[in-house]
């Protein structure tokens, strides 16, 4: 979890929603990480999640991730749930639960539906109060 903190510290640094991931092999070898990018890519689908499954992916040269796990900041949106999904992540770990937008343990239950693939083992509150420190940091000096 300390390299996706990393990751959204470095995106704050960016101007950048503060969500970092990474995505780590079951060797322990880190195969991608990276932060929100949707204001520098222009791009709305820059959640650090998928940059960082894009990158593993391209790292393994497969689309699927069956023996790896990612750790996010932030629990994940419905879109990230799916590719996630998609992507046959074999555990999730996440910071922060997100009420809002979230779609893991809130909204939607994405993993719950029985229209879901495949589900990972999920594990929530992972370096929460760092995760949502930064969070709260972030949209309070915007204010």
């Amino acid at each position: 979890m300390e390299l996706a903190l990393a990751e959204a510290e470095a995106a704050r640094d960016r101007g950048e929603v503060p969500i970092g991931a990474a995505v780590v092999s079951a060797s322990g070898a880190v195969l991608a990480r990276a932060g929100n990018r949707t204001l520098e890519l222009r791009d709305p689908t820059a959640h650090a999640e998928l940059l960082a499954i894009r990158g593993a992916c391209a790292e393994l040269g497969s689309e699927r991730l069956v023996d790896c796990d990612l750790y996010v900041t932030l629990e994940p949106c419905a879109m990230c749930a799916a590719a996630i999904s998609f992507a046959r992540i074999r555990r999730l770990y996440f910071g922060a639960a997100d009420e809002k937008g979230g779609a893991v343990e809130h909204g939607p239950r994405f993993f719950q539906q029985a229209t879901c693939h495949h589900a990972p083992d999920v594990y929530g509150g992972i370096g929460e109060a760092k995760a949502a420190s930064l969070l709260k940091g972030f949209f309070a000096a915007r204010r």
